[in-house]
């Protein structure tokens, strides 16, 4: 039997119930073509697509575990001069029943369009036109309208060449189309997915802008509020990133876990379960799913 850390567990990737370009069972098949041990779909503040995801790995023999991606908004206690920092924190192994979660879930995704509106009136003040119906359209999921669609409209215009350059160009702090938004806390993220029975772990840390003192902080209040996990090796990061967080993660005491990040084959650098393996960063790493036995 391999050592768990030698298991192809890829806990962190998106269908068009959120922002991916796939569906649920495009996702699954995909996953097992490419040799995945297990699965789990994260879409950003939804479960809408896990139980079709359940069904299709069935069918396949795919180990499956549900998960969600959830927004968060959070700043370090006393740093009042800082903006807020979003935050993405995964839940894993959830019940995607649980009435707390579904709220908590639901409170996320209702400003989703009101922040569509005021993207879409930045970039049309940018000389983009009727951008809103073009992102729209893109998000199959209209409540999850997001950042990723405005993206894909600007490419489909030919205004930038990829998904990369439309964030870099307009949707990022500083450039016109960004809107700060007040997600959910750090405290009601892991609240949610602790009710639900599930692990949180924090996504793709080397993502966010933090300072050393303010990751510290972050990762102190995470581990206090119940948090169990971080994302060290991942398709949002650098390959060079992986050791770096691996080392954070055991510093904190905390469990290993890996996802691409999964969107689609065009937008994403790694395909589910083709992304180094645990035991080939740190052999030391204690993965996350030894919780799911």
């Amino acid at each position: 039997m391999k050592p768990l850390s030698e298991l192809n567990f890829d806990l962190h990737n998106h269908t068009s119930a959120s922002d991916g370009l796939l569906s649920a069972d495009e996702l699954v098949h995909l996953a097992c073509r490419n040799g995945c041990d297990a699965l789990s779909i994260t879409d950003h503040d939804t479960v809408a697509n896990i139980a079709a995801a359940q069904k299709s790995a069935a069918a396949v023999g795919l180990r499956f575990i549900s998960g969600v991606e959830i927004s968060v908004s959070w700043m370090a206690a006393g740093d009042i001069d800082r903006p807020l920092t979003t935050i993405h924190i995964v839940g894993l192994n959830i019940d995607v029943n649980n009435k707390i979660l579904l709220a908590g879930l639901q409170s996320v995704r209702s400003g989703r369009i009101r922040r569509g509106q005021e993207i879409a009136k930045q970039l049309v003040d940018a000389g983009q036109p009727d951008i809103f119906d073009d992102a729209y359209a893109f998000a199959e999921n209209k409540e999850m309208l997001g950042r990723t669609h405005f993206a894909r409209a600007l490419v489909a215009r030919g205004i930038v060449p990829d998904i990369g350059a439309a964030f870099k160009r307009f949707l990022t702090q500083g450039n016109p189309g960004y809107i700060p938004h007040r997600w959910a806390s750090l405290a009601d993220a892991v609240s949610w997915i602790r009710a639900a029975g599930g692990v949180a772990v924090i996504a793709h840390p080397a993502r966010y802008k933090l300072s050393s003192t303010e990751f510290d902080a972050l990762f102190d209040e995470f581990k206090v509020l119940g948090g169990q996990g971080v994302e060290v090796v991942t398709g949002s990061h650098a390959p060079n990133e992986y050791a770096a967080a691996g080392a954070r993660c055991k510093a904190f005491g905390l469990l290993a876990s890996r996802g691409a990040d999964f969107h689609g084959q065009l937008e994403t650098p790694v395909e589910p379960g083709k992304m180094a393996l645990l035991s080939e960063v740190d052999r030391d790493l204690v993965p996350v799913w030894q919780l799911f036995r």
